[in-house]
């Protein structure tokens, strides 16, 4: 497999779009890769990034269960352009 190494904006719409099949109801996502520069996961073209996720689809699941589904949504994307990623997955609140 070959490491998709694009601009930043493209990358991220990419994430965006996977990230589409949790319907969210929010969601906030940060490169952060300036914070990682030098580090050896950086060399790779591969991203840093931090995630802001609230959506339906994470009700009655745990947190460990919230990042599987993230990590499930992102599928290849999880090896050809993220290298970290930092997430904080939410269920609405009631009444929303």
């Amino acid at each position: 497999m070959s490491v998709v190494i694009g601009d930043k904006a493209t990358r991220m719409q990419r994430i965006r779009a996977a990230l589409a099949a949790l319907a969210p109801l929010q969601l906030e996502l940060i490169d952060e890769g300036h914070l990682h520069i030098g580090h050896e996961g950086a060399r790779d073209g591969r991203g840093h990034f931090a995630l802001h996720i609230v959506s339906e689809a994470f009700a009655g699941a745990a947190p460990l269960a919230r990042h599987r589904q993230v990590y499930a949504a992102l599928g290849e994307l999880m090896q050809t352009d993220i290298h970290a990623l930092r997430i904080h997955a939410e269920v609405p609140p009631a009444g929303r």
